[in-house]
């Protein structure tokens, strides 16, 4: 066990709920809220990986998704196993088992290191024209330890005992993050009726909102990233309202569908009721080729559009 580098205060981590982990076999402890990264961080462990042609030491370089350096592989039990995982997106568990990919025997003395001597010897694409002679040594000797080189991390041998399900999930709006721009479109959008899927690649919703204090993230969702919403529907929708025009002299259902959608999905995403209802009626009318009186529902549209906009713009002053 090392001396810890972890700072006393700070981060969402419970410092009151203590819990184990291994890595390597070794056995550390971090807390509740922590990845595998930041326990291993704070455990003064900075070693995680080598790299994959030369077998160069890795440590962690990012806090998330982007991480290049530290897979590793989660342990259950034998037939539980799952490769290629960033420590930097696994949330600790009391009992977690992760270890290090691509070294032998061990991630501090890996024998594939040595072929970080032969770098200039073996450039990138040598092995096209490299293994070509003998012809006979190629499916004995050379595709065997080339596929025994190749890849990052082992797949379990053995049967998956699991059963999975899934679930065919269908919505009006879908917000992709949910940062404080997704948290204010999802309330806006549910807020009109609609039905609205938030989701995040993270274990908790929040975004940037997290690192503030509680009572600061709903004054947050409140002001700014409300107004980057709206300043966002009164660039784009100038232009869509102008395509529904165009496009219905023209006689085009197919770009009066898809502009009259869009105008829909970003009215009901800022609870603008009317406006959304307007041109879900004309997306419906486009979709069946049923033109007839279009010309005076694009003009309902626009004048709910001018209330909306003169609405919107004066909520945008207000909160400067």
């Amino acid at each position: 066990m090392t001396r810890s580098f972890r700072t006393a205060t700070g981060g969402r981590i419970e410092r009151a709920r203590a819990l184990r982990f291994q890595f390597d076999g070794r056995e550390y402890s971090g807390f509740a809220g922590d990845t595998l990264a930041s326990a291993l961080l704070a455990n003064g462990v900075h070693l995680v990986g080598r790299s994959f042609k030369y077998h160069r030491p890795r440590g962690i370089l990012s806090a998330g998704p982007e991480e290049p350096n530290a897979l590793v592989a989660i342990r259950r039990d034998a037939a539980r196993i799952t490769p290629n995982l960033r420590a930097t997106e696994v949330e600790l568990y009391d009992g977690l088992e992760a270890y290090s990919q691509n070294r032998w025997p061990s991630l501090a003395l890996d024998t594939g290191a040595v072929s970080g001597l032969l770098a200039p010897l073996i450039p990138a694409g040598f092995y096209y024209k490299t293994f070509m002679w003998p012809r006979g040594a190629w499916h004995r000797l050379y595709e065997p330890r080339i596929r025994a080189a190749a890849g990052l991390g082992r797949a379990p041998d053995r049967p998956d005992p699991d059963t999975y399900c899934n679930r065919f999930a269908h919505c009006d709006v879908l917000v992709v993050g949910s940062g404080p721009a997704g948290l204010a479109a999802a309330r806006a959008a549910a807020s009109s009726g609609a039905r609205v899927i938030l989701c995040d690649e993270q274990p908790q919703l929040g975004g940037s909102l997290l690192s503030l204090p509680p009572d600061d993230r709903c004054a947050r969702i409140e002001s700014e990233h409300v107004v980057e919403v709206i300043d966002a529907f009164l660039a784009d929708s100038p232009g869509l309202v102008a395509i529904l025009r165009a496009s219905l002299d023209a006689g085009d259902t197919s770009e009066l569908r898809r502009a009259a959608h869009t105008l829909k999905s970003n009215g009901a995403t800022l609870g603008a009721q009317r406006f959304s209802d307007l041109c879900r009626e004309l997306e419906q009318r486009a979709k069946k080729g049923d033109l007839a009186d279009a010309v005076e529902l694009v003009g309902r549209i626009q004048e709910a559009y001018d209330e909306l906009d003169g609405a919107l713009t004066a909520r945008v002053e207000q909160t400067a």
